[in-house]
């Protein structure tokens, strides 16, 4: 389960790096979120570095014969606190429950995939 799973999460990161690397704006705008003021084009493009290398680390943990413990754990704490943001933002009628959903329901599957393979993984495996 945990190969493909990485497969698919390093997927989705390389996506999201695309879009927020060279279509920020329209990406925004086919989420339903407020286009981001121009100046903030520079964040974005820093945020969608983190999802090109979280995608390549992905790429690289499901290649792995023995993948890392400790990134595997810190995806799943990555994935947990986007569940966490989309119910609040979503809680608070900032963002519509149809804007979050895609997104949380993908966190909530990909963090408890995550999180029962890591408690299938020898506890002897090396955090490397």
């Amino acid at each position: 389960m945990l190969r493909p799973l990485l497969w698919i999460i390093a997927a989705s990161q390389l996506v999201l790096a695309a879009l927020t690397l060279f279509a920020p704006i329209p990406f925004f705008a086919w989420m339903g979120l407020t286009p981001p003021a121009p100046d903030n084009g520079y964040m974005i493009g820093m945020l969608g570095a983190r999802f090109l290398a979280y995608g390549i680390g992905m790429v690289m943990l499901a290649r792995a014969a023995n993948p890392s413990r400790f990134w595997i754990a810190n995806m799943v704490l990555i994935q947990a606190v986007d569940l966490a943001l989309g119910l609040v933002y979503t809680a608070l009628g900032i963002i519509p429950f149809a804007v979050a959903a895609f997104p949380m329901i993908n966190a909530a599957l990909f963090s408890t995939g995550l999180g029962l393979s890591l408690a299938r993984m020898p506890s002897t495996q090396r955090a490397s």
